[in-house]
């Protein structure tokens, strides 16, 4: 049942994807802004449900207007999580654009990727990240970097803090919660050397797989023009885990 399970899943995905490279190469050059991020999140939402993951979304109501999402990193699924909710501009390694398909598709959704080691690659990302709050945009952050097995928080890196902080918008932390059956667990996790391909094969072979997305408490533009870059990432960082350290003895 679950070979048969991955196979079904990985052929509506394989389509479902070259559609979107199509809608991305094709009909998003005609279309206005707000019309590319509603196809972004409703495409989003159809592509979690053909992996058979289950999206709860819970706390506080999601900032809108110009906004920067901080979440903790767990699965390549946690880019398409939050677009579900609202369609994200999101900053993310530049690896990912040689994954296979989902590489070429989050370049193709107004991604800003950030070449770590590069000369001024920060200050870079942070005029691309000005420019989408300008627009009011939603831009999503995984400040620890890396990917964990989500029953822990990672230190955060503070310097993409300070663009959300020149331009006063408003930062909401966001608790990504992964369960199995209805148990936290690391199952869906995205770590160590697993391939990405590995790991989707292993996650499309599987049921029972849910995400609770936990929206804490905004940091006010009061707030964020206020403090240092460094306590605003370790302020997120502290209502982020104290959200991600509930029930995390159970996996």
């Amino acid at each position: 049942m679950s070979l048969l399970r991955r196979a079904l899943r990985l052929f509506v995905l394989a389509f479902w994807l070259l559609l979107g490279l199509l809608i991305l190469g094709l009909v998003f050059p005609w279309l206005g802004l707000g019309t590319r991020l509603r196809i972004k999140q409703q495409w989003s939402r159809i592509l979690l449900w053909m992996c058979g993951l289950k999206v709860t979304v819970r706390g506080c109501q999601p900032a809108r207007g110009a906004v920067l999402w901080v979440a903790n990193h767990v699965s390549w699924l946690d880019i398409f999580v939050l677009n579900a909710v609202r369609a994200t501009t999101f900053i993310a390694k530049h690896e990912i654009r040689s994954w296979p398909l989902i590489g070429w598709l989050v370049a193709g959704a107004d991604t800003i990727f950030i070449e770590r080691g590069r000369r001024h690659a920060v200050h870079r990302v942070g005029l691309e990240m000005q420019r989408r709050f300008e627009s009011g945009q939603a831009v999503g952050l995984f400040p620890e970097s890396k990917t964990s097995p989500g029953l822990v928080v990672l230190p955060f890196y503070a310097n993409l803090f300070e663009p959300a902080k020149r331009s006063h918008v408003t930062i909401q932390p966001v608790a990504l919660r992964y369960f199995h059956h209805g148990v936290r667990s690391v199952f869906a996790s995205f770590v160590g050397e697993e391939t990405f391909m590995g790991n989707l094969w292993r996650v499309l072979g599987e049921s029972g797989l849910s995400v609770e997305m936990v929206f804490l408490e905004p940091l006010s533009s009061e707030t964020v023009a206020e403090l240092k870059r460094t306590d605003l990432a370790q302020l997120a960082r502290t209502s982020i885990q104290d959200v991600v350290a509930v029930g995390h003895g159970d996996n």
